[in-house]
């Protein structure tokens, strides 16, 4: 009937037709004129509210609902059409049973909850059908469990029929165990979703219960499944609020214009607090794990730019720092000239001294910490019109002697070491972050044990952005972590230093957290910065290439990305500021995902016998060759090239050409 005039209240209802999911002809024709990137989108789905009969949802695959013109009351359909009186009840044959919304035992009584005889649930206010011979009640949605089928669209072949009683099982839909009321198939018995899930919006906003730490722009899309081989082309994505997997058959809700992904529960936060205690612990990003107050010092990654580091932090304070004056000296013990204070941009223009600025192809490293110096103050050589380039910046001067009780090397203290003579061209493998330095270093000399400056000063506590709100802890190079991968790069984090946060059981290298800036500055964009992205980017559904090397890469491995220009780089090709080509970020040869040489300071010569030229320390690129030492090529490598032959070889390979050398 298109009115109905209902026991239960005392307006005429009109039927109301639920189709949101398709649109007028003349709709359609309105928007074919407009921007075709509106969003579809139906706040939680349009429905009817909710039915004051048994106060469940009125959702759209209901089809139709009775509501009132005048007042805020809707029926579902099949409610509004429930008889007054039943008789031979299934569940209760022989007697009439009498549908009203209180128990009539109580009627005329002070006691006002009972209790239904199926589900055992105890009510106060609710319809009921009462059986007056036996004074047993069965609340409506118990009594009309047999009649409630539904026509899911995530199981479109068969109808689900509302399954007797509350149960504690696990849904076929999110994966979770859940305390209440499931569907069940008919056909297939062992397809069971929970009428949470049933009731779902094919649509919603994510912004909603997530604290405001994840939103996003565009409304998600409900899906059935996430097939693997989808999940293998987009490179294997994880939930964006719990960092956790996804499985085939479980529904989901993405995004139609981006990557972006996410688990029923955590959009809709609709865990049940019963069962919590059956799922594992975790207070999931969206909750702080620490207090301000007792973390005064904590260290806040990632670092700014380019120009900013750990040494930075630790022994730089403009605040307390004695005043100084540009042109001011100092004899420092990792040169044998004296160095000159440069404290302002106007000394800067005095002296023509450039900062480091790749977009004019200008580069100026520390030759401490082997990082660009983008800003005063710093030393520099005052021999610098001798062609002699060192160059400091103020807080790598200031280092302390040594380090005591080294948590890698516990057996003897750490000195401070300008250049580690005992390697050629004082080039060593730091053992914590696994690349070559030639840069200041803390060792031991007696058992050869050499750590870069930064990796020296390790903090034990940090936090990061790419996991906000949680405090991560460092773990030990020696922890067996077999299994276990760095949230940045997805490599593995067994013997590796690195930090934990225990409360998602998530692991960063450190030096993935301490070695990339937020924000870096490259010749190919020339007009934007470019930011490190965590996550694929908001609007960029298709693939993502390097722009440097050219190849695919995942965008859940960390990269650096220009949102205007729509340009990305794998953060180990972003560095390579200087000299440009393509393929020099090889991950398939050498996984390190950071810039292999981003502790090397190149440009020093070399003079050898029996070659009459100098020897130039660079980066090997494509056009230099092959090595006439072991005939391999010299690409991706570090090399000493001939500054006006093509004679070159590695530098593994200089051991039969270096007996006796004069560096420069």
């Amino acid at each position: 009937m298109e009115e109905l005039k209902h026991f239960t209240h005392d307006h005429p209802l009109s039927l109301v037709y639920l189709n949101p999911n398709r649109k007028s002809e003349n709709i359609e024709e309105e928007e074919e004129e407009e921007d075709g990137d509106e969003d579809d989108f139906y706040e939680e789905e349009k429905h009817g509210g909710q039915c004051s009969m048994c106060k469940e949802q009125i959702y759209s695959f209901h089809l139709c609902y009775y509501e009132c013109k005048s007042c805020d009351y809707s029926l579902h359909k099949f409610c509004a059409e429930l008889p007054e009186i039943q008789n031979n009840h299934p569940l209760h044959p022989g007697h009439n049973l009498t549908l009203s919304e209180r128990n009539q035992r109580f009627k005329f009584s002070f006691e006002y909850e009972w209790m239904c005889r199926v589900c055992k649930f105890k009510w106060e206010s609710f319809f009921n059908y009462y059986c007056s011979t036996c004074n047993l009640s069965m609340d409506i949605i118990c009594a009309t469990i047999s009649q409630q089928k539904i026509n899911h669209p995530s199981h479109p072949d068969h109808q689900l029929e509302r399954m007797f009683g509350r149960m504690v099982s696990e849904c076929d839909a999110c994966g979770e165990k859940h305390d209440g009321h499931f569907f069940q198939c008919i056909i297939c018995p062992r397809y069971r979703i929970h009428v949470d899930c049933a009731l779902l919006p094919a649509k919603l906003l994510i912004q909603h219960r997530t604290n405001g730490t994840f939103t996003h722009s565009h409304p998600l899309t409900l899906a059935y499944s996430f097939s693997f081989s989808e999940q293998k082309v987009r490179f294997d994505p994880l939930c964006r609020v719990c960092d956790g997997a996804f499985y085939e058959h479980l529904w989901i809700y993405k995004c139609d214009k981006c990557r972006y992904y996410v688990h029923v529960y955590c959009a809709t936060s609709k865990r049940d607090a019963f069962v919590s205690i059956l799922l594992p612990s975790s207070l999931g990003r969206t909750f702080k794990n620490y207090k301000d107050d007792e973390h005064p010092n904590l260290l806040h990654c990632p670092f700014s730019d380019e120009g900013d580091n750990l040494l930075k932090h630790l022994f730089f304070n403009q605040k307390d720092d004695i005043v100084k004056h540009d042109g001011e000296m100092l004899n420092h013990s990792s040169h044998q000239h004296p160095l000159i204070l440069f404290d302002t941009q106007t000394s800067l223009a005095n002296e023509v001294v450039s900062l480091h600025d790749p977009m004019k192809k200008i580069q100026l490293l520390c030759d401490g910490c082997v990082r660009p110096i983008t800003r005063v103050p710093f030393y520099k050589c005052s021999q610098s019109n001798q062609h002699c380039g060192f160059i400091l910046h103020e807080w790598c001067a200031k280092l302390p002697s040594e380090v005591k009780d080294y948590v890698g090397h516990p057996e003897h203290n750490l000195e401070f070491l300008p250049k580690v003579s005992s390697k050629f061209f004082s080039v060593f493998g730091c053992p914590i972050c696994k690349l070559p330095s030639n840069g200041f270093a803390y060792g031991c000399m007696m058992c050869e044990y050499y750590v870069c400056i930064n990796c020296a000063f390790i903090p034990e506590e940090i936090t990061h952005e790419a996991h906000p709100g949680h405090l991560l802890s460092k773990i030990k190079s020696s922890a067996n972590l077999r299994g276990r991968y760095c949230l940045a790069c997805d490599n593995s984090m067994d013997n590796i230093v690195g930090y934990h946060c225990p409360s998602c059981d998530i692991y960063i290298h450190a030096k993935c957290a301490l070695l990339l800036p937020r924000v870096i500055r490259h010749k190919f964009d020339k007009h934007h910065p470019l930011s490190l992205r965590y996550e694929p980017a908001e609007n960029h559904i298709s693939e993502y290439f390097c722009d440097i090397c050219e190849d695919e890469f995942s965008p859940w491995q960390w990269f650096y990305h220009c949102t205007t220009c729509d340009q990305s780089m794998h953060a180990a090709c972003a560095p390579v500021i200087l000299q440009c080509e393509q393929a020099t970020y090889t991950s398939y040869l050498d996984p390190m995902y950071i810039f292999k040489f981003l502790n090397v300071k190149f440009g020093r010569t070399l003079e050898i016998k029996g070659h009459s030229h100098r020897l130039a320390f660079v980066q090997g690129i494509k056009h230099h060759g092959i090595c006439i030492e072991c005939g391999d090529t010299l690409q991706y490598e570090m090399i000493f090239k001939c500054l006006e032959c093509e004679f070159a070889f590695h530098y593994d390979c200089a051991d039969s050409y270096v007996e006796s050398e004069d560096e420069a």
